[in-house]
């Protein structure tokens, strides 16, 4: 626009309505309970945009705001004193998501003075979503007024509350446009260049450019494989080979010798590194800290340390019970002495594999166990049900590849796994990392499926596809018969004599193994569920009071071990179970 129409302005009138409610902290909640009580919520303003050329090119993009609240959380109708909108203004840095920010000053009738502020959120989902994101503002009653955004964290929300635009104020506000200016050219150019922002804004986040999702470029950032997480311990490596000839190993971390030593067992797809992750104070460095200074990870034929899950093979959770857990603990034994006792942490496909070797008697004389997520009772949601079914045919058979791979996304050239992983992030709008839209796609059903976001740092987030490797889908078939035999643990190959010694169903001896479980899980599980959960009632129902059960508000499958404030949330009960447990407590 030239600048001699600089002093052009534009303004309309926009209608809201909805219901809120005072005590509420989440607007979901408060909109809720505004229904059921019958306390609406509405505002009248008129956005006015001075100086449409700087309002454009401005980063902020905001304008302000006049009019008034009506409705019984606010004590009738009161004008705004002042108020602002900021008007799709990128949401941290990200172009394709868009951010409405209204912040209107108050007082209410009994002299109260108060700050409404609330936000549209557009982010281009799956479906046709550009109308509820435009159209949907949350909004939290701060009391007084709360003139800085920075001061939000540590204002007192008075109540929530939802307000949307009705279609036939949507279409009264369209007959509201206004242009002021020194002439009809200026006035039309405002409201042609207002047009072309708002516009072009809305195409940029719901448009055609955004089919393709958008990635974040992959550089590491943290060494692969490193141990540097765990700086102040005498770190070591101890290979072994397990009765079916493959090649495992184990880390010690070891400030000195006691009688109370910990081995922490990984899942599918992962491996000791989640265990030692440098970005976080983590689990390994956490009980060394707390008097726990022997600590051992093993790496099983299902770490992605190791070639194994890239190969096809028939490999099933009986072969790591009958073969990788009794030789890693005898591993164990040899290097601690007879005295000291073994205390294990155990994980997803890792933790049912091990406590099958447990119950299955392929490993004895454990201390305690700590079991997350899973164990001898699969439950998986009903997406993860169908996944399980066509799963291991479609990649074997027609894609043609023996293993799932989180990183497919960053192949060189044109593969057939790059195009899978463009085709599955066209899915994923929760995140520009590509290799979290394939975790998501591999186990669980969510967005995202196996932790919540907000847990992990932002690293953590980025470096996904170096901490979770390929996986073969081969173990999905157990996973699946397992779900089919009522949610227990059963051999796979009832009739391979390989499996001779193992039970054909893990529950058998269930009466008679004296190791005590803490069986625990993140509340927010969208992998398996509330899986430890019936374990738990059921071996509650054999043996009453041997075992325990925890769930974790607000976490999910995978970040009780990988998030960033597991430290302060999660590792003080698992400490308390194992001080219950050690040597010195007996």
């Amino acid at each position: 626009m030239p600048r001699s129409h600089a002093s052009s302005s534009v303004r309309f009138t926009e209608w809201m309505r909805g219901f809120a409610s005072l005590g509420q902290t989440s607007p979901r909640a408060g909109f809720e309970d505004g229904q059921r009580d019958r306390t609406p919520l509405m505002f009248e303003l008129t956005i006015l945009i001075n100086g449409v050329e700087q309002f454009v090119e401005s980063d902020n993009h905001i304008a302000e705001a006049r009019g008034y609240l009506e409705g019984p959380v606010v004590g009738g109708r009161c004008p705004v004193e002042r108020g602002s909108v900021n008007l799709l203004v990128d949401s941290e840095g990200d172009s394709k998501r868009k951010k409405m920010l209204y912040r209107l000053f108050f007082t209410t009738a009994n002299g109260d003075r108060m700050t409404l502020r609330g936000s549209k959120d557009l982010f281009d989902q799956v479906g046709l979503d550009v109308w509820a994101d435009t159209t949907t503002l949350d909004v939290y009653l701060l009391r007084g007024h709360v003139e800085d955004p920075a001061d939000d964290p540590r204002s007192e929300i008075l109540g929530a509350g939802v307000l949307r635009i009705h279609v036939s104020d949507f279409l009264k506000q369209l007959t509201t446009f206004r242009a002021e200016g020194p002439d009809l050219s200026s006035r039309a150019a405002a409201l042609a260049s207002f047009g072309r922002f708002f516009l072009g804004k809305l195409w940029d986040t719901y448009g055609l450019t955004s089919i393709l999702p958008a990635e974040a470029k992959f550089e590491r950032e943290i060494p692969l494989y490193t141990t540097e997480g765990v700086p102040d311990a005498e770190v070591t490596v101890h290979p072994f080979s397990t009765g079916d000839k493959l090649g495992l190993s184990l880390l010690r971390f070891c400030r000195q010798p006691c009688e109370d030593v910990v081995l922490i067992v990984h899942g599918l797809t992962t491996s000791s590194d989640m265990f030692i992750m440098p970005e976080h104070r983590n689990l390994v460095t956490h009980l060394l800290d707390e008097g726990f200074s022997d600590v051992w990870t093993l790496d099983f034929r299902m770490s992605n340390r190791f070639p194994y899950n890239m190969f096809r093979h028939r490999d099933t959770m009986d072969d790591v019970a009958l073969y990788d857990m009794p030789a890693a603990v005898a591993t164990v034994r040899s290097r601690i002495g007879a005295g000291a006792r073994i205390h294990v942490i155990c994980h997803c496909l890792g933790s049912v594999s091990f406590m099958m070797a447990l119950f299955g008697r392929t490993v004895t004389g454990i201390r305690s166990v700590i079991a997350n997520s899973v164990a001898l009772t699969p439950r998986v949601p009903a997406w993860s049900k169908v996944k399980l079914t066509i799963a291991p045919f479609a990649v074997e058979y027609l894609l043609g590849r023996p293993y799932l791979n989180p990183r497919w996304s960053q192949e060189p050239g044109l593969t057939i796994g790059k195009v899978f992983s463009k085709v599955n992030s066209w899915f994923h709008r929760e995140c520009d990392v590509p290799a979290c839209h394939m975790l998501s796609m591999l186990w669980g059903t969510g967005w995202p499926a196996l932790y919540n976001h907000e847990n992990l740092a932002d690293i953590t987030h980025r470096r996904g596809g170096d901490l979770y490797g390929p996986t073969s889908v081969h173990y999905y078939r157990h996973v699946r018969k397992m779900v089919r035999a009522n949610s227990t643990a059963v051999k796979y190959r009832q009739n391979d004599p390989r499996h001779r010694a193992l039970p054909d169903n893990y529950f058998e001896h269930a009466a008679h193994v004296m190791t005590p479980v803490l069986f625990m899980t993140g509340g927010e599980n969208r992998v398996f569920t509330d899986s430890n959960i019936v374990c738990h009632e059921r071996l509650e129902a054999i043996a009453p009071g041997r075992h325990q059960m925890h769930v974790f508000p607000g976490y999910g499958h995978q970040d009780v071990f990988m998030g960033k404030r597991v430290d302060r949330d999660i590792f003080p009960r698992l400490v308390q179970f194992l001080n219950e447990h050690r040597c010195a407590a007996s």
